[in-house]
Order: structure tokens, then C-alpha cells, then sequence
């Protein structure tokens, strides 16, 4: 692989999230741990710790039900339980996977947000 001689480091990578409704997503992401850093009536900066995402103000079905994120945390187990705790899939129309083992050596569950945005969240094995 060619090697550029130019300094291409990369700072900072946020994802742009479509929301069907705006309002409904800003409500579940913050239920769910993330702090609202800035909004505005178009975009939603969300972080968790260092990671960071936009919500949109936009929805498309399409892109929505194929947009898929790999969030790996410290431990799949304690993100599946405190989801549950909080109750959030009576609260919004989410659906979320038992907690597996995965062969390529990683242990995740399935969370799939109001809009239909598919989050495998997962820690090593």
C-alpha cells in the first residue's frame, strides 16, 4: 500500500444519524447515557465519553434500515442490563437482542433505535 508523504492524521470521525422523528431520537439517545453537546433545529451533537455523533433532522427508511454502527465498550453484559433497567424498549419502539457469543471472538447484542439504525455493541472475548 503506497504511503502518502503528506501529515493525513485524522482528529475526530462523527457519523451523521437520521432520526424519523428528532425529537423522539435526542429522548432515547440521552435515556440511553449520551450528553447533548449542542442542537439546533437541523443537527443533535450526542457524546458518550470521547465518542461523538450528529442526529439528523432527516429521516430516509432506506438509509435508516441499512445503517449499521459497531460500538465496543468495556462490557457488552452491563450495557445489555442497564437498557433493560431503564426500560427503554417499553418507552420507544426499539428492539434489542439477548447478549451472544460471536465466533469471530467477540461477545455483542443487537440495538436497533426508534428509526430503525442498527448498533451491534460488543466487547472482546
Amino acid at each position: 500500500m503506497k504511503q502518502n508523504t503528506l501529515d493525513l492524521a485524522i482528529i475526530d470521525l462523527k457519523p451523521f444519524i437520521p432520526c424519523k422523528d428528532f425529537e423522539v431520537s435526542i429522548s432515547f439517545y440521552t435515556a440511553l447515557g449520551f450528553d447533548t453537546l449542542w442542537q439546533s433545529d437541523e443537527l443533535c451533537l450526542l457524546a458518550c465519553g470521547t465518542q461523538k455523533f450528529f442526529l439528523q433532522n432527516f429521516y430516509n427508511q432506506e438509509a435508516s434500515e441499512n445503517m449499521m454502527f459497531h460500538l465496543q465498550v468495556e462490557n457488552a453484559d452491563d450495557w445489555y442490563t442497564h437498557i433493560v433497567n431503564l426500560d427503554l424498549q417499553t418507552k420507544y419502539s426499539i428492539r434489542l437482542t439477548d447478549v451472544e457469543d460471536r465466533e469471530w471472538g467477540m461477545r455483542d447484542f443487537v440495538l436497533i433505535d426508534p428509526s430503525g439504525v442498527l448498533w451491534r455493541i460488543a466487547h472482546n472475548i
